[in-house]
């Protein structure tokens, strides 16, 4: 990587105000400097990802990150290297790192810089950004592409959603989130085997037809909108609740919002027709 010509102007990030962290004890990972970065880091990219997180005192979050960023470095064992900036006592690296925010954190793979985060992220969501990261280098020959094992109560939860027993695999993922409250397959699991229990026998013709003919019930609409996904016209049914959501109130509007955001956890977050109802339903509450 070329650095940037304004490499050695002073990076300030004044506003950060909160109280210092605790740093006494060392972080985890390597220290990158201005003369390391390009002799040290950007080299060992090509063997391997170099997790590059920037981080403060004065922000105690990111100081955890970095430490939780260690934990699963740990644990899998080599696969990747985590590398932090102590935005303060390095600001030139900091701004070769086009560092915007604090935390910051962006990976080397074979050289190139790819930024991936710009806020606090859980251990849960930290881990499923790291899977991506492998996977993107195993694409390139960097490394191996993480082998996921599911839970007992996931393979247990596909049995039975592939012998048609729904509420089975309901109570597994409910089970299995309840083991493990931030665990996002179970969540996307239970979100999709509810909707499988609500639409089960249901002739999606006649729905629609009821939906047509009533549009101011309910449910009859939330029925239509859960047939719509199920068939893949995730903007029909999203555009449904959003309507029902904008010409309700009290329960009705609550109810119908409850519906909308457990449809949302069965697309992925970075969809652009999920981004775009998100907006709508801020919108249509405040």
């Amino acid at each position: 990587m070329t650095l940037p010509p304004n490499f050695g102007r002073a990076y300030d990030l004044s506003s950060l105000g909160k109280p210092a962290a605790d740093t006494a004890t060392p972080l985890p990972g390597q220290e990158v400097t201005a003369q390391n970065l390009t002799t040290e880091f950007l080299p060992l990219s090509a063997t391997k990802p170099v997790v590059v997180i920037c981080w403060s005192a004065r922000s105690p979050e990111s100081v955890a990150m970095v430490r939780t960023l260690g934990k699963l470095e740990q644990a899998d064992k080599g696969a990747w290297v985590l590398a932090h900036v102590d935005i303060d006592a390095q600001p030139q690296v900091a701004q070769a790192l086009q560092t915007r925010t604090i935390p910051y954190g962006l990976v080397f793979i074979a050289e190139q810089p790819i930024p991936f985060l710009e806020q606090v992220l859980t251990e849960t969501q930290l881990r499923e950004v790291l899977i991506k990261i492998m996977t993107v280098a195993a694409q390139q020959g960097i490394g191996s592409a993480p082998v996921e094992v599911a839970e007992p109560e996931e393979d247990e939860a596909l049995a039975a959603i592939d012998r048609g027993d729904y509420v089975e695999a309901e109570r597994l993922y409910a089970a299995l989130l309840q083991r493990k409250p931030s665990d996002a397959y179970a969540k996307i699991g239970l979100a999709q085997v509810q909707l499988l229990i609500r639409t089960k026998g249901l002739d999606s013709q006649a729905v629609v037809k009821a939906a047509q003919e009533s549009p101011n019930d309910l449910e009859i609409q939330m029925q239509c909108a859960d047939v719509e996904i199920v068939i893949g016209e995730l903007e029909k049914g999203f555009n449904r609740l959003l309507q029902l959501i904008a010409s309700s109130s009290g329960d009705e509007q609550k109810l119908a919002k409850e519906r909308l955001i457990t449809l949302f956890a069965l697309v992925d977050s970075a969809d652009p027709r999920v981004i775009k109802a998100r907006a709508a339903l801020a919108n249509a509450l405040f």
